[in-house]
């Protein structure tokens, strides 16, 4: 019973991680050096600015309120 907290701890990460979509940015990583090993891999600022405007110009995505 003593080897079921770090492994219960790593479970809640990751559906936090991916629910709220904070993994988004590790996904992009693995799938640019794997897909596309010579493209530059935008930093993570880039990468949040450009998912923040793609969202915001979408209306299917709903409207911000803050």
């Amino acid at each position: 019973m003593t080897g079921r907290g770090p492994r219960w701890w790593r479970a809640v990460r990751w559906y936090v991680r991916e629910f709220t979509d904070e993994s988004a940015y590790d996904r992009y990583v693995a799938h640019a050096r794997k897909d596309h090993p010579c493209a530059a891999v935008m930093s993570r600022r880039a990468f949040e600015r450009k998912r923040t405007d793609r969202q915001e110009s979408d209306p299917r995505q709903g409207f911000r309120c803050c």
